[in-house]
Order: C-alpha cells, then structure tokens, then sequence
C-alpha cells in the first residue's frame, strides 16, 4: 500500500534580519524557494524515490544564487569557493559525501557519485573532484560562482575582522541549503550542500557533509538536514542525537528535534536550524535563530514557503 509523500526543503538559517528584509526582497526568496521544491515534489508525484527527490531539490537550490551552495556559494577569506555536500538513503544508510570541492556546478550530485560509485563515505578535494570527472559531472569556471552579494560580504567581513568590529550576523555563518523526502513506498532520504562561512579559513569543513552532525536518514526513525553553527551541531551530533532519541528513548520526531534545537544547541551557544521527516511521515521544521528559509508539501496539500 502506497503512502502520502512528504517533502521539505530549506535555504539556511542565515536570513537577514526583519529590518532589512524588503518586500521584493521577501518574494523573491519565497519563490526560489518555490521553485527549487518542485524537482523534488514532481519526482515524489510520480512515484519516485525519495532519494531522487532531495537530489533534484538540492541541485535546484544549488542553481538558485541566493543561497549558499553550488552558484551562490561564498567566499573564503582567500577569495575562492570551497564547498561541501552530503546525501543519505534512509533504506540501508548508504551515504556519500564531499568536502572542499570548486568548479562542480552541483556538489550534491559529486556526493551521490561518492555513494553509488566508490566504497567510500566522505572524500575530499581534488579526489573529490575527479569522481565528479568520472562520473560525467558538469563543471564551470569561477565567472559563474561569482556573485556580487557574495563579494561584497566577504570584503566587509575582512573590513570588521581588521578593524575589531566583526558582528555576530547569521548570514554570513549559517548558509546551507537541504531536503528531506519520504516516498510513497515509505522510504526516507536527506541531502544538504554548503558554501560553508563567508571569509572561513581554507580547508574549514562544517557538519553539512558529516553524516550524523548535519546530514542522517534512516527508515525506521527519520531524515534529517541542518543549517547553523557548524561547528555547534558537529560537537552535538544534532542529526544523529534525533534519531538516538527516538530509537532508544521512544520520543516522536517533533519531540526529539524540538529538543535538540530549541534546548541543547542553546547551552553551547549554538543556533540555527533544521528540517526532518518521519517515517510516518511527519515533519518538523524548528530553528532557534530568527528565521529559516524553507519550503514544504504533504501529498494532498498545498505547497508552503516561510522565511520567519
């Protein structure tokens, strides 16, 4: 018997805040958002996978120069683009992930490629980099990652780093894009990519390709994807802390990451948030910064975006 496909997506935690947020400016995120929903929500409607469903979700998100992977990654304090990105299969918990890769238009397709064509989980750099090549991958040159906004933020980052005025704004550390799927057949996915930090250290890797930490799917408990502190939600394990709870402490999904994200990251200084499904289908989108751009659809239901 078939079930009701779910399906979330998220842009980062990293909004600007209310003040600065501009009516245009509001739209027009709601209807990337939008738009990078549909791959995966035509592919569950189909009776898809919900492992091609986050992959075609993320991959739209990575397109989107909005946010913070693929096109609209930031810039290291270098000057260049070093992203991460991981992909998870909630039937048996095959996963791939990469780690410090340029010039892969869609790094969560290299992920995916790690899964299905290596016996290896995480690889990095330029290893990383020739599965992509192996595996036919689209590449592009730094002209089509350059973005203005993203410039502009790195410059003004350096400026405050020198001057000793550096603020604690979430845009510049919480950038990351993901999806969580569960198919008519019951099965579970996650896929999240990253820019990582604006101005970050060269080789600096976040819990985006660390399964566990900001990537996880199981069947018999739920897929997670996560944008935030990175450093924060690896020393927590958050993805990997969920599932714990429902496995060994019986609690729902709703419980177990309301906890994690609302309670635990708190007490080690941590915000940011994440989206999670069950296998019953249920979802949570909870974040404990200001805002968290995301995207949502329970089969039978319309389609929703919010940002705050």
């Amino acid at each position: 018997m078939t079930k009701p496909f779910s399906i979330a997506i998220h842009g980062g935690a990293g909004v600007m805040p209310r003040r600065d947020m501009t009516p245009e400016r509001e739209a027009g995120y709601n209807v990337a958002l939008s738009r990078a929903l549909e791959p995966g929500k035509a592919v569950l409607s189909r009776g898809g996978s919900a492992l091609d469903a986050v992959t075609g979700a993320v991959a739209a998100l990575e397109d989107e120069p909005l946010f913070n992977a693929g096109r609209g990654a930031v810039f290291t304090r270098e000057g260049n683009q070093e992203m991460d990105a991981a992909i998870m299969d909630g039937r048996d918990r095959s996963a791939g992930a990469v780690a410090g890769v340029s010039t892969i238009r869609n790094p969560i397709h290299a992920a995916r490629a790690v899964m299905e064509r290596t016996e290896h989980v995480l690889m990095i750099g330029a290893g990383a980099v020739a599965i992509a090549r192996e595996a036919g991958l689209v590449f592009e040159d730094d002209r089509y990652f350059f973005t203005r906004d993203r410039w502009e933020a790195l410059q003004d980052t350096l400026r405050m780093e020198a001057s000793g005025t550096l603020d604690d704004d979430p845009s510049r550390r919480h950038g990351t894009v993901g999806a969580v799927a569960r198919d008519r057949q019951g099965n579970l996915a996650a896929a999240t990519s990253t820019g990582g930090m604006t101005a970050k250290r060269s080789g600096r890797v976040g819990d985006s390709p660390i399964i566990g930490a900001g990537t996880f799917a199981d069947n018999a408990t739920c897929a997670v994807s996560a944008t935030g502190d990175g450093e924060a939600f690896m020393r927590l394990l958050v993805a990997h802390e969920i599932d714990a709870r429902m496995r060994l402490a019986a609690a729902t999904l709703v419980q177990a990451a309301t906890a994690v994200v609302m309670s635990d990251l708190g007490v080690i200084g941590g915000s940011g948030g994440l989206i999670a499904v069950a296998g019953d289908g249920s979802m949570v989108l909870p974040f404990n910064s200001d805002g968290m751009y995301r995207a949502w659809c329970i089969e039978g239901r319309d389609p929703e975006t919010a940002i705050y």
